[in-house]
């Protein structure tokens, strides 16, 4: 199962580590690739994962979870 984040306030690539590093903390995430130039994130899960819980997991560190689509 995959899903595609499309996260606001990246802009550089200190950016896209913290937002790595915190995504891959989540419990169910297999894999993460951010792409700063699409200000997204695809994300490999074990388990469905609820989109707040994204939500809430990026708002910690400072990012704005704008949508979330199932791949």
């Amino acid at each position: 199962m995959k899903k595609k984040l499309i996260i606001e306030g990246m802009s550089c690539q200190n950016c896209v580590r913290h937002v790595t590093e915190a995504l891959e903390e989540m419990p169910g995430v297999k894999n993460v690739d951010v792409d700063l130039d699409n200000k997204s994130a695809e994300v490999e899960l074990e388990y469905d994962i609820e989109d707040e819980e994204f939500r809430f997991v990026l708002d910690d560190i400072g990012y704005e979870l704008v949508e979330v689509e199932d791949l």
